[in-house]
């Protein structure tokens, strides 16, 4: 596997770790993956919870959390650290500018266009900024809008398909449509990029996302065009993952069939692992709350059968009958509790095989 470059960044090995909240991918486990030569990243949704500020608001608690995540992230590590932002949340704004202030090297970005993403840069920033994506028309937007706007183009594209975990980019219908693949999403994004590349004497990779377990498929992804991928939930099962032993036995004690789309309160479809929490939502067993957070712009307070940042959190805390696990298609396949260092020799082991069998 070539290194990956992100503007004057080289990633001696190029796998971005997926953003996981709440709590799922914080320091601990950005850290384990910066020191084997990817890329560690840092969710900011529900940092408010993790790191409870008391006499904060939910904002400026989550703020802190971030600095606090950041702070520790960068004493552990010399590697490439970045922070995972959603558009959705409803201080984008804060989050961005705190994450640049405090030097994160990478800001990825989806869950809606960050459209104004460079407005928020400040004069010697280093910070690359990567959107995330579900279509070459949305990374064109993207393209020609910061162009237009700011003068600047993204340093990569993440392109995440239907298989991830968590919320995804898609309709309903969409999901199991062959058309909407990552295989057909990657190419399709790296050819509304290169004019770009080509125009301005940049270079612009294309990351894949939704569904990575294995070496092979990230050798099949760079087939695709891929210059990288990002993989979330193959590091979940890992001693280093922030997140409870009983979040990752969720993991691990799942079924192929466990692994189901939901309806989010947020008014996106979302990957999981169905548990008791999920089957009593389905039965209208829980009730409309009201909102202590105004976390996330899109979610429906009246009609929301619960608060999602509380049942993510009560996940990572391992409160399995009060939250429920996010997951990625292949999360089944976990067996066991490994580590970050293993996990990246697997990979590059299947990698290479790969690589073998096609000569």
């Amino acid at each position: 596997m070539r290194e990956l470059k992100l503007g004057n960044f080289r990633i001696p090995v190029p796998i971005i770790q997926g953003g996981m909240g709440v709590g799922i991918s914080l320091s601990g486990l950005a850290v384990a993956v910066a020191n084997q030569g990817g890329v560690g990243v840092i969710s900011a949704a529900g940092l408010s919870l993790v790191h409870p500020s008391p006499g904060l608001d939910y904002v400026r608690a989550n703020i802190e959390g971030l600095k606090k995540e950041l702070r520790l992230a960068k004493e552990k590590t010399k590697g490439i650290i970045g922070v995972n932002i959603m558009v959705a949340m409803s201080n984008f704004a804060e989050m961005v500018e705190t994450a640049i202030a405090e030097k994160a090297d990478v800001i990825f970005s989806g869950a809606g266009l960050p459209i104004n993403l460079p407005a928020f840069m400040t004069p010697g920033s280093q910070t690359k900024l990567v959107p995330i994506v579900s279509s070459g028309r949305a990374a064109k937007l993207i393209c020609t809008k910061w162009k237009a706007t700011y003068d600047r183009l993204p340093d990569a594209v993440v392109v995440e398909g239907p298989k991830a975990g968590g919320h995804l980019g898609f309709k309903q219908s969409q999901i199991d449509d062959a058309s909407f693949s990552l295989e057909e999403l990657v190419p399709e994004v790296v050819k509304e990029v290169k004019p770009f590349e080509d125009t301005y004497q940049v270079e612009i990779p294309v990351i894949a996302a939704g569904g990575i377990y294995s070496g092979k498929d990230i050798y099949h992804f760079f087939q695709k065009g891929a210059k990288g991928v990002q993989i979330g939930t193959r590091f979940v099962t890992t001693e280093e993952c922030d997140a409870s032993m009983g979040f990752k036995q969720a993991y691990i004690d799942a079924a192929e069939k466990d692994i189901e789309i939901i309806q989010s309160p947020v008014g996106m479809p979302g990957r999981a692992v169905n548990n008791s929490f999920i089957e009593s939502i389905k039965q209208g067993l829980k009730r409309p709350i009201k909102c202590p957070f105004q976390c996330i712009r899109t979610c429906n307070v009246s009609s929301s059968p619960y608060c999602i940042v509380r049942a993510l959190y009560n996940a990572y805390k391992g409160n399995m009958k009060s939250g429920y696990a996010f997951a990625g298609t292949n999360a089944f396949l976990a067996t066991k509790i490994t580590t970050v260092k293993e996990v990246f020799q697997e990979l590059a082991e299947d990698f290479q095989n790969a690589l073998r069998q096609s000569i």
